[in-house]
């Protein structure tokens, strides 16, 4: 379970970019039903092919399709916009202030405690965030610049959370396509509602872009964040993605051009310094038996 963060910090780090090159030639809700459809249909393909039941518990409906549209559609919609109203770097950073809203949320409606590993993670990171995020407040970026982001960070810590407290039953591959498959239907709605259409044709740069975020970043990453959730605290879970961020401001400098100033690499110093501390303090963690059982 180790890798996972890891793996995380490169898919959904490198995914930043890519979406940012994938907009300049698909339009935003376009985007996300293409890309959290073919995500969602290659899971339950891939299930199916293996022998796993499509099937889902009644009993778990309501919960899979409200963890759907917060931990996927709201998240998605909104870092989508937030990349056409700042740059990708600032999205980034902005949108990964979910660690804060996750944990004070556990702590309000799931009683989980703050200890100490996990307070100091959150207090460098928040320090690495805040510094990275300044150059916003009154410059040139315009207010859904700030908006967007954080109301993705809100969205994915409220599912996060959502999701945590009423356990889905069904597995784990099967129940992740199915809240792909509910966000790409919103954002068909949106799709249609704003008379967006599909371009004919696509650059060869686009295509590589939308097949990393379809495969890796959407429909592997989404599979192995939700596993990571069922074994590890709301709070621990949320703190490992501080290096995402990271990834994704250095991807976005190598890939689509953007220019951090020297100040941001105090903050980026902060966030990898959070990360670390953060999964140094999650890898020992035992699992309960109760938790073990969720999975």
């Amino acid at each position: 379970m180790r890798f996972i963060p890891v793996a995380l910090a490169v898919l959904w780090g490198f995914n930043w970019p890519a979406v940012k090159t994938a907009l300049s030639e698909v339009q935003p809700f376009g985007l996300r039903m293409v890309g959290l459809g073919v995500g969602a249909v290659l899971l339950a393909l891939v299930a199916a092919m293996i022998g796993r039941s499509l099937k889902v518990p009644r009993s778990s409906w309501i919960p899979l399709v409200i963890a759907g549209i917060f931990n996927i559609a709201g998240f998605n919609l909104a870092t989508v916009f937030a990349q056409l109203n700042t740059s990708t770097s600032r999205a980034a950073i902005l949108t990964f202030t979910t660690p804060l809203w996750a944990i004070l949320m556990a702590y309000l409606f799931l009683g989980e405690r703050l200890d100490r590993s996990k307070t100091i993670a959150l207090a460098i990171g928040l320090i690495g965030i805040a510094v990275l995020a300044a150059p916003l407040i009154g410059g040139q970026s315009t207010l859904l610049g700030l908006v967007f982001p954080l109301v993705a960070a809100f969205s994915w810590a409220a599912g996060t959370v959502y999701q945590k407290a009423r356990p889905i039953e069904g597995d784990r591959m099967v129940i992740t396509a199915y809240q792909l498959l509910i966000a790409a239907a919103m954002a068909g709605i949106g799709f249609g509602l704003s008379g967006e259409t599909l371009p004919v044709t696509l650059s060869p740069v686009v295509w590589t872009a939308l097949t990393f975020h379809v495969i890796g970043a959407t429909a592997i990453a989404y599979l192995l964040w939700f596993t990571l959730l069922d074994r590890l605290s709301v709070g621990a879970a949320s703190l490992t993605t501080f290096a995402i961020p990271v990834v994704g401001v250095l991807s976005a400098m190598a890939l689509v051009g953007d220019r951090p100033s020297p100040l941001d690499f105090v903050g980026f110093a902060a966030i990898l310094a959070a990360a670390a501390v953060a999964m140094f303090a999650a890898a020992p963690r035992r699992v309960p038996a109760s938790v073990t059982a969720e999975a």
